[in-house]
């Protein structure tokens, strides 16, 4: 008799606790996060036409890996993580690149991406997330480019989404 006692004030417990939480205390993963940079490459000399870019390898400045989804790959366009804790990010687009014997091949481009963050309140569960204000892209000019110009999609452009493409980067 003691034990069916102790077994209904455990359940009681259990469903007030239960009670208690609601069903926007998960953050479904459908739910928008921090979201990333888009750039799409295109060809200079037909600039309303993307264009591969072959053996590419980016990687961000001051790392020693590259990015997981862009070590040697062959893209039209790439989606670059921004850091929510500065207001710049570097990141290095090797084009053709090799490494034979140590001796890397290819033509190394480095771009700045300068920007402005805010913080957005997504939900109780989601907490908040980074959007991106203001947003500029540099190619530093190292005397033999191989990304020839670069274009934003929108005047001031902000970086709010992942559902279009932010800059245009021509070679």
């Amino acid at each position: 008799m003691k034990h069916y006692k102790i077994l209904a004030l455990f359940f009681g417990i259990i469903t007030i606790l239960s009670m208690g939480c609601e069903p926007d205390d998960i953050c479904p993963e459908s739910t928008p996060t921090t979201p990333s940079l888009i750039i799409r490459f295109y060809d200079i000399l037909n600039q309303d036409s993307k264009k591969n870019v072959f053996n590419l390898k980016v990687q961000g400045v001051g790392n020693e890996n590259p990015l997981t989804d862009y070590n040697v790959v062959t893209k039209d366009s790439i989606v670059l993580p921004l850091k929510t804790d500065a207001n710049t990010t570097q990141y290095s687009l090797h084009k053709e690149y090799s490494n034979t014997d140590n001796i890397i091949g290819g033509n190394e481009d480095i771009i700045t991406i300068n920007y402005s963050t805010e913080q957005v309140y997504v939900s109780r569960a989601c907490g908040y997330k980074t959007i991106f204000k203001n947003v500029t892209l540099t190619i530093n000019n190292d005397g033999d480019n191989w990304i020839q110009s670069k274009e934003s999609i929108n005047d001031n452009q902000s970086v709010e989404d992942e559902k279009a493409a932010h800059f245009k980067l021509f070679h």
